[in-house]
């Protein structure tokens, strides 16, 4: 295990120059508390890559604290969201999850940095690959997998699916292509209104960055100063075509034109919780809208139905988990920084197996929804009508309202 550049070992004052050969990192280690009674960490300081900025004089700090409690959870949440996709996956090839299926594995370090600098009151609206997102945001793991095979312990119910699974502030994975930055801004909009002080993050993939939609409402999230935070998630391809074949400019951050931008590396996830903490504040003080590219990479093809390999070599895979992974550099910094176990790690690990595992059977062996519970719960208040539109000719269907549409 390599150790990280200037590696300052707790409680030794050792210093060591080494770059870790495994991850390729260039993190470094400043700082570290006092070891705890067992010799370990209770936190460590990393410098992380220096942030990208446009139109701000200054940005996050690359100085980026965590104690030993953060850097576990962090790790824990990145390594569920990893094996929760293989085992969706899995369920695809089985042909137990049907239709579209978009997996995250590769970009966990985006979500999990984003949800760790969020706040009760922030919000969030993605895209279609959403099962990580809904995970944090308060869905449990049976419940994403449920909802991916259509079974009615599933976060809604099972009449959702992949794009369509919802929490608390959470506004779902949206399956139109980048339609639901439009929305990120209401939602932003909304929060300013209401004085709730939140703010929306609005996340999308650099294969709709090129939307017009996207521009009409950076205009309008400036102007009525939003407090939105525009997140491209730019993993190199949207669909099979890289980001440099589709864009005339590859510098996403700054395509918000007046809207302050900046360029994070998004398989780390301390630099995006430090980029996001840092985005929050810049809405709070009432500067409005900024937007953040988180620079990543996802292992699996645009969707289950894409191989991911006809437009970019195994190689390529190959060598981005080898030097970039976010799960690997995290359980490297971790260790290697002494701020847990190899054996804390493989107990953390265990228990998400054993989760996953049994979430997995869940989804296989639940029940769907019984067929007159189809057309209920589609209108939140059906007042002024009992009949379901846009069904086919002749056919009536008529709305019933039975109760929560959404298992929070």
């Amino acid at each position: 295990m390599g150790l990280s550049k200037w590696a300052l070992r707790a409680g030794t004052g050792a210093k060591t120059e080494s770059v870790s050969k495994s991850t390729g990192d260039t993190w470094k280690k400043v700082i570290t508390a006092q070891p705890n009674k067992n010799g370990y960490a209770t936190e460590a300081t990393f410098e992380t890559k220096d942030f990208k900025l446009h139109n701000l004089e200054q940005g996050p700090a690359t100085t980026v604290t965590v104690t030993k409690e953060d850097a576990v959870k962090y790790y824990g949440k990145m390594y569920a969201i990893r094996r929760m996709e293989t085992a969706a996956g899995n369920l695809y090839k089985e042909k137990i999850i049907r239709g579209f299926c978009h997996l995250y594995s590769g970009q966990e370090a985006c979500a999990v940095g984003m949800h760790a600098a969020m706040r009760p009151e922030d919000s969030c609206i993605t895209a279609y690959r959403c099962h990580g997102w809904t995970y944090l945001m308060g869905v449990p793991i049976s419940g994403v997998l449920a909802e991916l095979t259509g079974r009615q312990s599933g976060s809604a119910r099972g009449k959702g699916g992949s794009m369509h699974m919802y929490a608390r502030n959470f506004y779902g994975g949206n399956g139109i292509v980048g339609a639901q930055v439009p929305l990120g801004v209401g939602i932003a909009f909304a929060a300013k209104y209401n004085e709730t002080k939140g703010v929306c993050i609005a996340a999308y993939g650099d294969g709709a960055a090129n939307q017009g939609q996207l521009f009409e409402v950076y205009n309008m999230a400036k102007l009525w100063k939003a407090p939105c935070i525009f997140v491209c998630e730019n993993n190199g391809y949207g669909m099979g075509t890289s980001a440099e074949r589709a864009s005339a400019n590859v510098n996403y951050y700054t395509r918000g034109d007046t809207v302050p931008g900046i360029w994070v590396d998004g398989m780390d996830v301390l630099a995006v919780r430090e980029a996001t903490r840092f985005a929050i504040e810049h809405c709070n003080s009432g500067k409005g809208p900024i937007l953040l590219e988180t620079a990543t990479y996802r292992y699996s093809g645009h969707s289950m139905s894409d191989p991911g390999t006809s437009y970019r070599s195994r190689d390529e895979i190959a060598e981005v988990r080898q030097t970039r992974d976010p799960i690997t550099s995290m359980r490297e910094k971790i260790i290697t920084n002494q701020l847990a176990t190899t054996e804390e790690l493989k107990e953390v690990e265990s228990k998400i197996r054993g989760e996953v595992e049994a979430a997995t059977k869940l989804a296989k062996a639940d029940k769907e929804i019984p067929v007159e519970e189809l057309c209920a719960d589609i209108y939140c208040k059906p007042d002024n009508t009992t009949a379901i539109r846009n069904v086919m000719p002749h056919l009536e269907l008529e709305h019933r309202r039975l109760g929560k549409a959404v298992n929070l």
